[in-house]
């Protein structure tokens, strides 16, 4: 267990902001056990397939790594009727997997975005999306599908750890947009922590001059990391004024 392949640190063009370059640690680990999963997680590291990476630029600080405090979350009369709105839609728990019907829904999804936001073009395989979201799973990662009948409108890729949720990806047929679905995903992702007695949702990195990440900020309560701490340093989360 816990097998580094490699690591590495590469200067790439930023994912959330135009114009900058931002650095990213990246570690390839084989088997990586929930315990060491966690340990990461709570360092502000992410995990796409076995590659586990983290921003750490110098001069720069956009990049804030939340968890929602789940304990003392209480949903807002505006997300009780999305949820409402979403009751005939059924959902589906199970390990993650690569079909046609995922990679179409992914590629409509891209698509989408790429007109609304200006999302980079992105050609996805099953090989790549595999590599990407399948591959690495271990014993802690699960994908929630999302179905309208029989049709497939939404996937939901979570890691589910000891004492949290970590929310990794998720993406939905533009059809349905009426639905609210990303939001859906979020407040479902918060009623199953409490429900399994879960104190944190991690999101990832929240940039709020980033479209595509600001929606983070409104899952409040939740805790911001301090710095990039080493895996020999102590976690420090705080609320931020």
């Amino acid at each position: 267990m816990n097998q580094l392949i490699n690591e590495c640190t590469i200067q790439e063009k930023c994912s959330y902001l135009p114009g900058k370059e931002q650095t990213t640690h990246y570690k390839i680990i084989q088997d990586c056990d929930i315990e060491y999963n966690a340990h990461l997680l709570e360092r502000g590291w992410r995990r796409f397939g076995n590659m586990y990476f983290r921003p750490k630029c110098e001069g720069c600080s956009a990049c804030d790594s939340i968890k929602i405090d789940v304990e003392n979350y209480t949903f807002s009369k505006s997300e009780r009727r999305v949820i409402k709105k979403n009751k005939h839609i059924r959902t589906v728990l199970r390990r993650p997997s690569a079909s046609h019907e995922h990679i179409n829904l992914f590629k409509k999804y891209h698509d989408f975005m790429h007109e609304r936001r200006g999302w980079d073009k992105q050609e996805i395989s099953i090989k790549n999306y595999y590599v990407s979201f399948v591959n690495g799973y271990n014993e802690y990662g699960f994908e929630v599908l999302y179905y309208d009948e029989q049709k497939l409108i939404a996937v939901d890729l979570i890691d589910i750890l000891p004492d949290s949720l970590s929310s990794i990806y998720f993406y939905y047929d533009p059809d349905y947009q009426h639905l609210s679905l990303g939001k859906y995903s979020m407040l479902r992702q918060i009623s199953y922590a409490k429900a399994n007695h879960l104190s944190w949702i991690h999101m990832g990195y929240y940039v709020a001059d980033c479209q595509s990440l600001a929606y983070k900020g409104d899952y409040k309560p939740y805790l911001t990391l301090e710095g990039s701490p080493t895996e020999a340093q102590p976690a420090k989360w705080y609320v931020k004024p």
